[in-house]
Order: C-alpha cells, then sequence, then structure tokens
C-alpha cells in the first residue's frame, strides 16, 4: 500500500512529526546504496523534465510549472521512499523509543 503521509503508516502510529521524520530519516540512511542510487535516479526523472519545460517558458507561465513542481515532486517521491524505507521502521522505532515505552 501506498502511503503519502507518515500519520498513515502503521509502523510509525503514536509518534508525533518529528519522532516520525526521525524513524524516517535514519531508516533512509540505512538503505542500501542500489537501492538510494534508484531513489536519486526516480527523482531525477521528475525533476528534470519539470526544469526543463520552466528554463524554456516565460512569462507566467514559470509560475505554473514551479507550482506543478511544488506538488508533483513530494506526491510522487514520499510514497516511495515511504515504500522502500517501511521494512526498518519497526527496528529503528524500537532502538529510537524503548526508554519511553517502558515508562
Amino acid at each position: 500500500m501506498l502511503y503519502f503521509s507518515s500519520r498513515a503508516i502503521p509502523e510509525l502510529e503514536g509518534l508525533d512529526l518529528n519522532q516520525r521524520m526521525l524513524v524516517i530519516r535514519q531508516a533512509v540512511d540505512q538503505l542500501p546504496v542500489p537501492t538510494k542510487v534508484m531513489l536519486n535516479i526516480i527523482k531525477l526523472l521528475i525533476l528534470t523534465p519539470l526544469f526543463l519545460l520552466i528554463a524554456r517558458s516565460g512569462g507566467w507561465q514559470i509560475v505554473g510549472y514551479v507550482v506543478l513542481l511544488l506538488i508533483s515532486y513530494p506526491v510522487i517521491t514520499r510514497p516511495i521512499t515511504f515504500a522502500l524505507c517501511r521494512s526498518k521502521m519497526p527496528a529503528i522505532r524500537q532502538k529510537l523509543f524503548e526508554n519511553t515505552q517502558q515508562n
């Protein structure tokens, strides 16, 4: 299942925003290098055409393409990042917040 918000990920349920972002950041850091490369290539494939459109357009069209970029980039990349990191999230959450759960 694809998640567009970290709030909807079952492995992160009960954590506040800062805690969820910490778990996600550490999960991304633990991804194997080929997976990180694939994720970055996907990001480039999204950004490059939109930047080319921005570079070739003029006037108010630039604003439209920038808005499109600002909307499409996170909508496409966040679910992919969450899906790739989801298997690592329970172990990272337990490691980071085991003291909080014991109290």
